[in-house]
């Protein structure tokens, strides 16, 4: 089966009833994790962001308690994890005043975690795509916004 457009999803969906529309809305969130989350998100966190955003730093906080310092190998493994988590959050919100919020959130805890970055090749790749994702982010910020964050992140560097 070939997926339809987005358009065609678009105009297939403004035929349709509110309550046939509603029972698509929950199929589709039977079938997989993120779909329920994106719901949630739409439904019940996006009108306070900030909140939103500190749910996540809270779960970054947990994972961060799980990090491995003693072994490099699984140390980048649960880094990784870290920075899965904070991108899937970052995808549901879509604004890029979370992404990098929550990049120099992940970034700060990296360097309060204890990790020898700079002894690891595979860390300090995981760290400077961070850094470069950050910036990419604040680019494309209102000027005022660009300062501040730009701020943020000479804080952490």
């Amino acid at each position: 089966m070939k997926a339809a457009t987005v358009k065609e999803i678009k105009t297939g969906l403004e035929e349709i009833s509110p309550k046939e529309l509603l029972s698509i809305c929950l199929r589709l969130s039977k079938f997989k994790k993120e779909n329920k989350e994106l719901i949630t998100y739409l439904l019940f966190e996006e009108q306070d962001e900030e909140s939103y955003i500190n749910s996540v730093k809270s779960e970054i906080d947990l994972a961060f308690e799980t990090v491995n310092t003693t072994n490099l190998y699984f140390a980048k493994k649960n880094l990784r994890k870290i920075v899965r988590i904070a991108n899937r959050y970052i995808k549901y919100s879509g604004k890029e005043s979370t992404s990098a919020t929550l990049l120099i959130y992940v970034c700060y805890k990296i360097k309060l975690s204890g990790l020898s970055i700079e002894k690891s090749q595979m860390l300090l790749n995981i760290y400077n795509s961070l850094i470069k994702k950050i910036k990419n982010s604040i680019s494309t910020m209102h000027e005022d916004l660009q300062y501040d964050y730009n701020q943020e992140l000479n804080e952490i560097l």
